[in-house]
């Protein structure tokens, strides 16, 4: 895995960015919120990717709090770079609240396994990652076929401010700058099919959606 200076400077920041986030809140009142919060995302794309119990699923990219946290009755396994950092420094996140998780503390391009999940849930952090295309190449090969792919995304809605957070430091926490037909195109490309696009909210630079593909069997 090739490591830019970006990613890593980006990864620094993410960890900061939890520990400021958080600090102060009440652990029990925010997991509360957190889950609702995802809960709220299960419930706009039940009708394209429904949750049934005893599926495989991978939460890549879970960060302290992910997708993981609302899915008891399933077979998770989660991974995040900075799981180990996490746990030590934010008492938010400890793997053994959660029983039927198993979580790996590495980056998505070094994630290796034969298994493919009937759901794939890549949330909040694919401009995260330091290889993007391998990435979507990575994720979309662990769908079962049939299965549905699940990523949201912080695309651009002005390409004169899309190319220059790509040549300036404008948004330090992601090294990936694309808008919506550019992501939707790393889907599209890897042999599956858009479903839903929903978008979660609207913000000057950028809007914040969750697209649904499935892959071509």
């Amino acid at each position: 895995m090739k490591r830019t200076i970006k990613w890593n400077i980006a990864q620094k920041a993410e960890l900061k960015w939890w520990q400021q986030y958080l600090k102060g809140k009440d652990v029990e009142a925010y997991h509360t919120w957190k889950r609702a919060y995802w809960q709220g995302i299960l419930d706009k794309i039940a009708g394209s990717a429904p949750i049934r119990e005893g599926m495989s699923i991978l939460d890549a990219g879970c960060g302290p709090a992910g997708m993981f946290m609302q899915l008891p009755n399933c077979n998770v396994d989660a991974l995040d770079p900075l799981l180990d950092e996490y746990e030590k420094n934010l008492p938010h996140f400890k793997r053994s609240m959660y029983a039927n998780t198993t979580f790996h503390a590495l980056p998505l391009e070094q994630y290796q396994t034969d298994k493919q999940y009937d759901i794939v849930f890549c949330m909040n952090a694919i401009n995260h990652v330091s290889d993007i295309a391998f990435s979507y190449d990575l994720l979309a090969k662990m769908v079962k076929p049939g299965g549905k792919l699940v990523i949201s995304i912080d695309a651009h809605n002005h390409n004169f401010f899309k190319h220059l957070f790509r040549m300036i430091p404008g948004d330090i926490l992601h090294p990936h700058q694309y808008d919506l037909k550019e992501y939707s195109a790393f889907i599209i490309d890897r042999n599956c099919r858009i479903l839903q696009t929903e978008k979660l909210k609207h913000e000057f630079f950028f809007d914040h959606y969750v697209q649904v593909a499935q892959k071509i069997s």
